[in-house]
């Protein structure tokens, strides 16, 4: 049995005047029209920050201050074995502006599972929602 790929990828809770970005995959590629925090791969020499930083600048052309870790799960998919981690991210400067997903929302914490989201981000949406209960 052939081992699974394994990918590090990180992804962005951009939490501004307290909505949470959600975005939206595109119809081609893998989990069309599912949710995720955007974010990407990790490259080589990067620390999940740097790779952070440097996604969210190519992926919506914003600037954001990385912040708390909120969570690390893996999820195995058809095409191997995703590893997310995903930090809490300040907005710095510029608007998110789609380059590569179908859609972004801005929602209240509470109104985060109302989405279709990816695997791999569920339990980062749980533990968001948990943080913000008061």
């Amino acid at each position: 049995m052939e081992s699974a790929k394994h990918i590090d990828v990180v992804g962005a809770v951009i939490v501004d005047q307290g909505l949470v970005l959600c975005a939206q995959r595109g119809p081609h590629g893998s989990l069309p029209g599912m949710w995720e925090f955007p974010g990407g791969k990790i490259e080589t020499g990067e620390t999940p920050r740097e790779a952070l930083q440097r996604e969210i600048e190519e992926e919506l052309r914003c600037d954001v201050r990385v912040g708390a870790q909120v969570a690390t799960t893996s999820h195995a998919y058809d095409f191997g074995v995703v590893t997310l981690t995903t930090f809490y991210c300040g907005l710095v400067s510029g608007n998110p502006t789609l380059t590569e997903h179908e859609a972004v929302q801005w929602l209240p914490p509470a109104e985060l599972g109302r989405l279709a989201w990816a695997p791999a981000d569920v339990p980062a949406v749980q533990k968001i929602q948990g943080d913000h209960v008061r």
